[in-house]
């Protein structure tokens, strides 16, 4: 089985930002955007990297007739991500009182980056999935942003306990997403990003493209 490398993994961490400048720019008129409401972010999420925006419309026209890519979420402010963060780390203590501070760190990055570190904060990263033509959200056999507790696994990109059309949508969506040069992080099968630390860390890339950013204004 190949490993799985969590996001809070050491040599994440070591891996060295020489951001580009690119700015962030609006998703809206070159994606299908999902219309489902973000805590706190005051449309914050509809913003990307233009590099990995570009990537993106590559990856919508590597797909197959009649299905789209569906963006959900891409940059995501750092004290948001704090905040995400924190609350499931503060559902994995409650319910696992006797792990030490190191294993909730890691098993929450299973599910929410840690914010030093975080993708989406550094506008790498996009939550998104797959549609029909006319729009409609596709089967890919969890709900997005369903944890691993919730999913009993099956939020894992390669997971076993999924209906074959499901895991047929993620193979799809991987392909067209793979080739167009974005990496996925493997217990989130939503999860793809480009350019970050992960990215570098995936790809052999000397240093992460993008670094955190602190608004979406600048």
């Amino acid at each position: 089985m190949t490993e799985i490398i969590l996001m809070s993994d050491t040599r994440v961490a070591a891996v060295p930002v020489e951001d580009n400048g690119e700015p962030l720019v609006d998703v809206r008129g070159a994606l299908l955007v999902d219309d489902r409401k973000h805590e706190d972010s005051g449309g914050a999420e509809v913003h990307l990297r233009r590099g990995v925006l570009e990537r993106l419309r590559l990856a919508q026209t590597l797909l197959p007739d009649g299905l789209r890519l569906l963006f959900v979420e891409g940059y995501r402010p750092p004290p948001l991500q704090r905040r995400y963060f924190e609350r499931y780390a503060g559902e994995l203590r409650t319910a696992h009182p006797d792990w030490p501070a190191g294993r909730i760190r890691d098993a929450a990055s299973r599910f929410v980056s840690p914010p030093d570190l975080a993708p989406h904060s550094a506008g790498a990263a996009v939550d998104l999935t797959l549609a029909d033509a006319d729009g409609r959200e596709l089967d890919l056999g969890t709900p997005m942003n369903a944890s691993p507790e919730q999913s009993d696994g099956a939020c894992y990109t390669g997971a076993g306990n999924i209906g074959a059309e499901a895991r047929a949508h993620r193979a799809v969506m991987g392909a067209a997403l793979g080739a167009a040069g974005l990496v996925n992080y493997p217990t989130e099968w939503w999860h793809w990003s480009y350019g970050d630390r992960y990215w570098a860390l995936a790809t052999g890339a000397p240093a992460a493209l993008y670094g955190s950013l602190e608004s979406v204004l600048g």
